[in-house]
């Protein structure tokens, strides 16, 4: 379970046995069925999770139950409520089970602790961050400036393993259409 990441972290840092072990240990495994909750709005948030197997989606309930999902996860994916994680407060989010799941969850304190230890950790770290804050920065581009077309099409170039994982109803929350408009789309 393990070594995947390793394959992970590896694809930006190099680390010995010896270090990925001592990484290893501040990390705990969790698994969790189809439509349970990892996090749930109102909890407080204590760990960010790598997922090694399975499907999540995060997403905000709005005051009439609209979901507006906000991200999906698969491997080799990380998922949380970020502004709780790194505030130490309480979820704005849900996090979903779309699959049964099984993920390696790392606690904002062990982050800290191997990353103050480790430069290449935080280095990782801080370049995983990069990368979110450009994937999120492009998602909310298409949101302003692209019609839901673009945006279907953008999601099938991004993301094709999804296509075929998801149900259309959560691809359409996720671009802001409807499922009929979907549906158009897709065919």
């Amino acid at each position: 379970m393990y070594k995947e990441l390793r394959q992970h972290f590896e694809k930006i840092i190099s680390l010995t046995d010896s270090e990925f072990e001592y990484i290893c240990s501040h990390f705990s495994v969790k698994k969790l069925k189809k439509h349970q909750f990892l996090v749930q709005e109102g909890d407080l948030v204590n760990n960010d999770y790598f997922v090694i197997k399975g499907l999540l989606k995060a997403y905000h309930t709005d005051n009439e139950g609209r979901e507006s999902i906000m991200q999906f996860a698969m491997e080799d994916w990380w998922i949380t409520d970020y502004q709780a994680y790194f505030s130490q407060s309480k979820a704005t989010l849900n996090i979903d089970c779309i699959e049964d799941i099984e993920v390696l969850s790392l606690s904002l304190q062990n982050r800290d602790k191997i990353c103050a230890e480790m430069h290449k950790v935080e280095h990782f770290f801080r370049k995983k961050s990069n990368m979110g804050y450009i994937a999120l920065q492009r998602r909310i581009l298409s949101l302003l400036n692209s019609n839901a077309k673009e945006r279907y099409d953008q999601f099938v170039d991004l993301y094709p393993s999804l296509i075929k994982r998801l149900p259309k109803i959560l691809i359409a929350s996720y671009l802001g259409v409807s499922r009929e408009t979907l549906s158009r789309l897709s065919s």
